[in-house]
């Protein structure tokens, strides 16, 4: 665990200074939502999946992407969005985490934004319907708030775990 998780925790405002960067933008259900854009390896159209016996139902299962096995977490049903639709504007963005290649199902991706300091804050609590350890903080970009998700931190959390025990059975 580097440092600057660790200082997301006991100093919010040092995470959020080291939050500053460029972020994928991408869209659930009504919220906007943004993610390191170096954690981004590619985006694709959602395609069928493989599905696996005893996961969770936000994990739709794999894929076969050039060789890998690359599981697949709809972020809409793991965040309790309501209904779930797939049409033409859904979308998985393929990360890369540290090596493990993972897959998350959204509505739609929004743009590439380069966020300066001045436009982060701090998460207030009970800002959303999803945990907010997962989140890094909000932003305001042209009257519109972003939630800014730490994917690491919430793809290698116990319950998403499961994504590892499951793909190798």
């Amino acid at each position: 665990m580097n440092t600057n998780t660790e200082a997301v925790s006991t100093n919010t405002s040092a995470g959020i200074k080291s939050a500053a960067g460029e972020y994928l933008t991408f869209v659930l259900g009504t919220e906007q939502y943004g993610l390191e854009i170096l954690k981004v390896q590619e985006i694709r159209g959602y395609d069928a999946v493989t599905q696996i016996a005893n996961t969770p139902n936000f994990i739709k299962g794999v894929v076969n992407l050039r060789g890998k096995i690359v599981p697949i977490v709809d972020l809409r049903i793991k965040f309790n969005l309501g209904k779930v639709e797939y049409d033409e504007f859904t979308v998985v963005i393929i990360l890369n985490l540290s090596g493990r290649i993972v897959g998350i199902v959204v509505d739609g991706v929004s743009d590439v934004m380069a966020l300066k300091e001045d436009q982060l804050r701090e998460v207030p609590t009970l800002v959303t319907s999803i945990d907010t350890k997962y989140i890094v903080g909000l932003a305001t970009v042209e009257q519109h708030m972003l939630i800014l998700v730490d994917i690491e931190k919430l793809m290698s959390s116990q319950e998403m775990e499961l994504i590892d025990t499951a793909a190798v059975h």
